[in-house]
């Protein structure tokens, strides 16, 4: 199995966004992408701060941001747009509105059958982080990881022309699986990390051997202990823009959210049930 296009045109253009130029083309390089992509940079450094272009992709904010602390409130785990939300129904959810995609095929087959029928009636957001947002990502809950799988695939873009005309975009498209466990609950749910054109690296700090839109051609399967994360906690970064799926068990969440709703980390999006 040979990489696809899609992963090919990724790699070059991280090659181009890593590389340091001198600092006069570098500002206007930076200058350029934050005009023409509308970011707006009020809680962070000035572009001509940043040494690469990715480095501007993947900027942390000067300030943290605050959150209720209260353990039923489940954040936003990044700065997106709801493009769909609502209920898994016979291991179906939606990409966006008219296209479904089973959820078995998703989570892959690396996560135990038992673990994913709990899904089933449970709730699943989709995040999709456009190229002017924060491109970082936190934890939304305090949490135990049991297991990250990366499953290796095409860089399809995500975006809305792309969602609402590519069957099982998010099943062809590489990602990395999260198997986590609420710590107040005990209830499980799952983060996926879904890669898109451009963004060829998806970092996971609590797994850091992980590497996407690599050689490898087949899927990796990391086992964790004692992994344990605040909500909060920044755990990673898309290099570009690029969408988070959340899919939980079975009466977990009360959403508070709704598809078409722009969402910033930090914010309350749901209740869990305790």
């Amino acid at each position: 199995m040979k990489k696809h296009i899609t992963s090919i045109i990724s790699q070059n253009f991280g090659k181009f966004a890593n590389k340091e130029f001198p600092k006069w083309f570098q500002d206007i390089v930076n200058k350029s992408y934050v005009s023409l992509m509308g970011l707006d940079m009020s809680e962070f450094y000035a572009p001509t701060h940043y040494k690469t272009l990715n480095a501007l992709f993947t900027r942390h904010l000067k300030k943290p941001r605050s959150f209720s602390l209260e353990a039923e409130d489940f954040i936003s785990p990044c700065d997106s747009l709801i493009s769909e939300c609502g209920k898994v129904k016979d291991d179906y959810a939606l990409q966006i509105k008219g296209m479904r995609y089973k959820v078995n095929e998703l989570l892959g087959e690396h996560i135990d059958d038992n673990e994913k029928k709990k899904v089933e009636n449970g709730e699943f957001i989709n995040f999709y982080l456009s190229p002017k947002d924060y491109h970082r990502y936190h934890i939304p809950i305090n949490l135990k990881v049991l297991k990250a799988v990366h499953i290796p695939g095409k860089l399809y873009p995500v975006n809305f022309p792309s969602l609402k005309k590519r069957l099982n975009l998010f099943i062809e498209n590489e990602r990395v699986v999260l198997e986590c466990e609420s710590v107040k609950s005990g209830k499980k749910f799952f983060m996926v990390l879904v890669g898109a054109l451009n963004v060829g690296v998806m970092k996971v700090s609590f797994v850091p051997e992980l590497q996407t839109n690599a050689d490898t051609l087949s899927p990796t399967v990391y086992e964790l202990e004692n992994v344990y994360l605040d909500k909060g906690d920044d755990f990673g970064c898309f290099e570009m823009g690029s969408t988070i799926v959340i899919i939980t068990e079975e009466d977990m969440l009360e959403l508070e959210i709704q598809a078409g709703q722009n969402v910033k980390f930090g914010q309350t999006i749901a209740k869990e049930r305790l």
